[in-house]
């Protein structure tokens, strides 16, 4: 027993020694290449064997033969040992190197490239991460590209709809000033629709800005959807009766949501103005609600003839107002959409705020808009 002792005395003097160089040695190169690190463990490792091997051989008195083979063993074992952490230490930087030049191509155009070579499950796991970056990235860029082209989109035709109407306000103010009309009255009449007209469109968008802020305040109270679309449809009818379109809301289902009525009826009327003023004379414009599973979808069907399917994930973008034929510009006095484009993405604001959501699907002779909404609880 003391000889177990003695011996593992020896051996833990001469380990522990070696320890300490180490511990030193790795302080020292902790900021140097990691194979030079995985190098210097292994060296340590094979020191501390060596010198506590040699400590106990000497505390043994072994024979000069005894003691050279102890040793030859111990030193072969230590060259196959640090060339092995030799070759993984390049292999490990080899790895890194070539992570380092993968990592460059995050955001690039042409989105992360990974390695060719097999790396290790640390670095792998680290490649795939750089890669699920990398496609974040790509998206964010992508969804700004298209927010930046929507906003000049939406510039460019706010500046346009400005311009008619100031301009003409400008002509009946001047003509006003010098005296030169007949009947002021018409006159008057003319620069008053104008300026509601303008209205109109500053209050779509300071509403829009309100959603895109998160700023829209609701007030939400349990309603029926056929309250909600009788109530759209009684504030769309003169419209309907101008046009000679027909409104239809049999098809609708008396269930129960939890919404801001005020902002679900603007949605609803919203709808229901675009769908009128895209139907052609003796055309139907169907609204409908039906029950699907924990929410209710609320649907508005026109006779416009369609939208070009390349176009129909733009329909809800800010500033869209598609051709010519399916957004004719808005005759005085018809309220609804300010004509620039801004109601259809009130409209996917202000349901998704209601935690909901908005799409749009052609149909025979027309498209039909649908929201849906959750519905009540209990």
């Amino acid at each position: 027993m003391k000889d177990l002792l003695l011996i593992a005395l020896f051996a833990g003097l001469g380990a522990t020694g070696a320890g300490l160089l180490g511990w030193v040695a790795v302080r020292l190169l902790r900021r140097r290449s990691m194979a030079l690190s995985l190098f210097c463990v292994a060296a340590v490792t094979v020191l501390a064997v060596t010198s506590g091997t040699f400590a106990v051989a000497q505390a043994m008195f072994l024979s000069g033969h005894d003691l050279g083979v102890v040793i030859t063993v111990l030193g072969m074992a230590s060259v196959v040992s640090l060339l092995t952490a030799a070759l993984l230490g390049r292999q490990v930087v080899a790895g890194s190197r070539a992570l380092t030049e993968a990592a460059r191509t995050v955001g690039s155009d042409a989105g992360f490239t990974a390695p060719a070579h097999p790396l290790g499950l640390e670095l792998a796991q680290l490649s795939e991460e750089l890669a699920a970056t990398s496609a974040r990235l790509a998206e964010s860029r992508a969804r700004e590209q298209a927010l930046d082209a929507s906003r000049r989109e939406l510039i460019a035709w706010i500046s346009h709809d400005l311009r008619t109407p100031l301009a003409g306000l400008r002509a009946m103010a001047e003509a006003l000033e010098d005296g030169v009309v007949d009947e002021p009255g018409h006159y008057l009449g003319r620069i008053r629709t104008e300026v509601e007209r303008l209205t109109g469109m500053v209050d779509d968008l300071f509403e829009l800005s309100r959603i895109q802020a998160g700023a829209l305040s609701l007030s939400v109270s349990r309603v029926s959807v056929y309250d909600l679309v009788d109530d759209a449809l009684a504030g769309a009818h003169p419209l309907a009766r101008q046009r000679g379109v027909r409104l239809e809301g049999g098809q609708v289902a008396a269930e129960p949501v939890e919404v801001d009525s005020r902002e679900i009826t603007r949605v609803l009327g919203n709808l229901l103005v675009n769908a009128i003023r895209s139907t052609p004379a003796d055309g139907v414009v169907a609204v409908s609600a039906r029950r699907e599973v924990d929410e209710v979808v609320l649907s508005v069907t026109d006779g416009c003839g369609g939208i070009p399917e390349q176009d129909l994930h733009r329909v809800f973008e800010t500033g869209w107002r598609g051709s010519t034929a399916r957004t004719p510009r808005r005759d005085p006095g018809e309220g609804g959409d300010s004509g620039a484009g801004l109601g259809l993405a009130i409209v996917r604001g202000i349901v998704e705020a209601h935690a909901g959501r908005a799409g749009v699907r052609n149909v025979a002779g027309g498209c039909c808009f649908e929201i849906a909404l959750p519905a009540a609880r209990g």
